[in-house]
């Protein structure tokens, strides 16, 4: 009964997340539905403020500084133009006629300097839209686009991402953001040029049977260009506030941090912990700190009301860390329920490497909650240690387990019920029918193929 209460709780979570209903209500109500059902009718209290409240709150302590910050950076980038500088500079260069490569690396150069992909894909959809409507390709290709340059090779894959799917391992390996250098790059390399190959031959046998943009009254095209039309930033200027993000956490990384002497963190009050396993948490709070101060008095004469960007983004910070803090609690129950050994078994028995295991429990878990940082940190949660272990008895370094974990999180959960892709087809105002086939393409199946190759090259020749 315990399995089965396990089972039916997941899938719930999956199908009412699915139709809306928000993961804060959802969360403690499934993960309370297996405990009753497994038997624990007279613990459903102490389940959920002992367990469930207890990771939850544990989950905001460590992260919240990164969303926090991230949200508020990617609003600035937003509201001072720098952003859409960007993107309209790569669009002059690369040329209209590589529409898709311009949009996906417009998203990929602001995703990889730490602006949210929501703050992106806001940012870049009218550019896009526009540059396609313009040249005739057919517009339901934008969606992957974005999705390409935005939730893939630089949230997942890159070495030094500021993106929080990036962070989540660390505490768990002693590991930081540019674990695994070699064969990050590697991953990120065949998702984005896998993908715009794959977007490419798409377009171009769509327009070479007589598709155009097609006929979309709703979007308001005209209005937003006229928008983009303000004078912004020179490119340079925009492009400072990321480089900043990447070289300071660079710098942090391996020069600062490690230099420092933190005995003092194994005092009870720091929570008895070590450098390593805080350092890359901390390089990126750095750097974001003080990229966002650069851009305030870069701009200073640009804000119409600098207080409220800066609320703006704290607020919209919120949503996003209670929704994963609370399916963090829900994982971390669910692992405490005695039926959980037989899960736990099932997937460390899926391989004697602790790599493919991992993959697949974070995979699973991701696609089961639609969240790369819900999934993976519930993975880790429950079976970090177990696989550091397992790691450690073959010789496996921490970092490929770190990388494995983060490309893992970036697969399955662009499942259709994934939040973000919801949100960017409502961005575009397209369908799942007219457009998910090609963000499932190039946001999961060809990630996988990475991480089978990423996992090839570790196992056969270690981290790199």
């Amino acid at each position: 009964m315990g399995v089965l209460g396990i089972l039916i709780s997941l899938g719930l979570l999956m199908y009412l997340a699915y139709r809306g209903i928000n993961v804060l209500v959802l969360a403690p109500l499934m993960a309370l539905l297996a405990v009753l059902i497994g038997g624990g009718a007279d613990v459903l209290l102490p389940t959920y403020t002992q367990v469930f409240m207890k990771e939850l709150g544990g989950y905001l302590l460590r992260f919240f500084p990164l969303f926090m910050l991230g949200a508020i950076f990617g609003k600035l980038m937003d509201d001072s133009g720098s952003a859409k500088t960007i993107a309209h500079w790569i669009v002059a260069k690369v040329g209209r006629e590589r529409a898709i490569l311009a949009i996906v690396l417009s998203c990929g150069i602001l995703t990889y300097g730490g602006v949210s992909l929501f703050v992106v894909a806001f940012a870049v959809y009218p550019i896009g839209a526009a540059l396609f409507r313009e040249i005739e390709m057919p517009k339901r290709f934008i969606p992957g686009a974005i999705a390409l340059g935005s939730f893939t090779f630089t949230m997942t894959a890159f070495p030094g991402t500021p993106a929080i799917q990036n962070a989540i391992p660390s505490p768990f390996f002693g590991t930081n953001t540019f674990a695994a250098p070699g064969l990050g790059t590697i991953g990120g390399l065949i998702m984005m040029i896998g993908g715009v190959l794959w977007l490419n031959a798409r377009a171009k046998r769509a327009m070479a049977n007589g598709e155009g943009y097609g006929d979309h009254r709703n979007e308001n095209l005209d209005a937003e260009v006229a928008k983009d039309a303000a004078p912004g930033p020179s490119f340079f200027v925009a492009l400072l506030p990321i480089l900043l993000v990447i070289g300071l956490n660079a710098l942090f990384t391996y020069i600062v941090f490690p230099g420092i002497d933190a005995s003092y963190l194994a005092e009870p009050k720091y929570g008895a912990t070590k450098l390593s396993a805080v350092a890359g948490l901390w390089s990126i709070i750095v750097a974001l700190v003080i990229a966002i101060v650069f851009i305030i008095a870069v701009h200073w004469a640009r804000w119409k009301n600098v207080v409220e960007s800066l609320n703006a983004g704290t607020m919209g910070s919120l949503l996003p860390i209670f929704n994963t803090a609370s399916e963090v609690g829900y994982g971390n129950v669910i692992a405490s329920l005695p039926a959980f050994v037989v899960v736990k078994d099932a997937v460390l028995g899926v391989s004697s490497n602790p790599l493919v295991s991992e993959a697949v429990a974070v995979n699973v878990l991701a696609g089961i909650t639609g969240s790369a940082s819900g999934g993976m940190s519930i993975a880790l949660s429950t079976l970090g240690a177990k696989y550091l272990e397992l790691a450690n008895a073959v010789g496996i370094n921490p970092e490929l387990l770190h990388r494995v974990a983060v490309m893992s999180s970036g697969c399955f959960d662009s499942l259709p019920h994934n939040g973000a892709v919801i949100t960017l087809l409502g961005i575009c105002k397209l369908t799942h029918k007219q457009s998910y086939f090609d963000i499932f393409m190039v946001s999961v199946i060809i990630p996988l193929i990475a991480l089978v190759t990423v996992i090839t090259l570790g196992s056969l020749f270690g981290s790199f």
